[in-house]
């Protein structure tokens, strides 16, 4: 018979009820029970166990995901610290329909959103450049796009005044003016010039808008969200402060979102995303449903 520590035992004790979090508490368990030394075949047994009256079925598939995905991770403090995967394949998951589902279950949506935000925008004026300052202090040089061929790489106050009337900014500082592309051509906007992540911006296309402000929620326990920004279109962008954290923990944040059916395209450092308040080229507006600056003093 396998001795779990209390803690392991706490865990697994623990197992939320369906549309709770059933599918992120085998993960977590399985976390706990692997730096407990356990090995997988009892993991997989106690997953089962612990999450027996659960109120769904909790196939063997499901639960030997956990297992195998957890292999490698670790956590070093509280929930918002992202594990390690540097041991996982780089394979980005397909979309996971039924943790979707269960991460929606309980109604969540844009008007429950909009009201967990510490400050609103009520009136029509574009805040654009007051967010804009907050993301970004200290005149960083910032890559704008009007569209994703017209663009270029300015210190932030040679920016001010224009960037309400932008579509695409991307959400970390560069490094210099210019860097050149993967051909060698020289550009304001390349990976070569694109600084440290400061944001990484999760986007869901599939779905209600709904379903995103739910799933954001969901991943909010992962990453401080700061930002979510309508596309304009059928999107939301979720902007998650992640500059503390090593690239090697990031990742599965991206690999966490993906499963719950995120573009992985947003990886990429120097890709292009929806700048908050700004305008699309079909004239909507890119309107911020939440934000929480607070996030970024942790």
């Amino acid at each position: 018979m396998t001795t779990l520590p209390d803690k392991a035992r706490a865990v697994l004790a623990d197992c939320p009820s369906s549309g709770g979090g059933v599918h992120r508490w085998l993960f977590r368990a399985a976390c706990t029970l692997h730096r407990c030394g356990v090995a997988p075949d009892i993991i997989a047994a106690e997953l089962r166990t612990g999450s027996a009256n659960c109120g769904r079925f909790v196939g063997q598939r499901e639960i030997q995901d956990a297992v195998t995905n957890s292999t490698g991770h670790h956590t070093t403090g509280h929930a918002k610290e992202l594990h390690s995967i540097a041991s996982r394949p780089r394979k980005w998951p397909p979309r996971d329909a039924a943790a979707v589902a269960e991460a929606c279950a309980d109604g969540f949506g844009l008007a429950d959103l909009w009201e967990l935000s510490p400050l609103h925008f009520d009136d029509a004026a574009p805040h654009t450049e007051d967010i804009i300052d907050v993301l970004f202090p200290d005149n960083p040089w910032l890559c704008v796009g009007a569209s994703s061929t017209h663009f270029d790489t300015r210190h932030r106050e040679d920016w001010r005044g224009c960037l309400h009337r932008a579509q695409f900014i991307v959400p970390s500082p560069m490094t210099d003016k210019t860097g050149r592309t993967k051909t060698g051509r020289i550009s304001t906007h390349t990976l070569d010039n694109t600084g440290t992540r400061r944001f990484l911006v999760v986007e869901f296309d599939e779905g209600t808008h709904d379903e995103h402000a739910a799933l954001l929620r969901y991943l909010a326990d992962l990453a401080p969200l700061v930002l979510a920004v309508m596309s304009g279109g059928k999107s939301l962008h979720g902007w998650f402060y992640v500059q503390p954290c090593a690239e090697d923990k990031l990742r599965e944040l991206m690999q966490y979102a993906a499963a719950y059916g995120a573009d992985p395209a947003t990886w990429t450092r120097s890709q292009f995303v929806r700048i908050p308040d700004g305008t699309r080229n079909n004239g909507n507006r890119q309107s911020i449903l939440f934000f929480n600056p607070h996030q970024l003093n942790q």
